[in-house]
């Protein structure tokens, strides 16, 4: 069985960030939540954490703020930005996606996530089978 990916949801609103969590609970997804951004980072930083999915509008440290000082230790880690308040997000962004809350079904965000970690993984690794060596035949 393949070990559980890790996703970091960041959200200051409570009941989002409850229902985002049983969402990819129930789809085999580790869920560490957090209401803060300084919180996110703290544990990102521990390690283990495999995507981060964060609202862009937060008190403090903003979802932007966040994902750049993510990617700056780790440019591999896909990073899901999303808000209520803004529909699309004009400012330059190192997220690898910006969804705006209420605009894709949870299936959308569940395909895009399952793509992102595929993504980070890389291609499945083939196994090539090499012929069986010759044996010098002696005279």
């Amino acid at each position: 069985m393949r070990p559980k990916k890790t996703i970091l949801c960041v959200d200051d609103n409570e009941q989002s960030l409850s229902i985002r969590k049983i969402m990819l609970e129930t789809r085999g997804y580790r869920v560490v939540a957090c209401t803060s951004s300084t919180n996110a980072l703290e544990i990102f930083r521990k390690g283990g954490v495999d995507l981060v999915l964060s609202d862009l509008l937060m008190p403090g440290l903003d979802g932007a703020t966040l994902v750049a000082k993510i990617k700056d230790s780790s440019p591999e880690t896909p990073a899901i930005l999303f808000s209520g308040k803004i529909r699309a997000y004009e400012k330059e962004t190192r997220a690898d996606l910006f969804l705006p809350k209420g605009m894709y079904a949870p299936a959308e965000l569940l395909e895009r996530i399952r793509l992102l970690l595929v993504k980070k993984r890389g291609p499945k690794r083939t196994h090539v089978i090499q012929p069986p060596q010759r044996m010098p035949v002696a005279s």
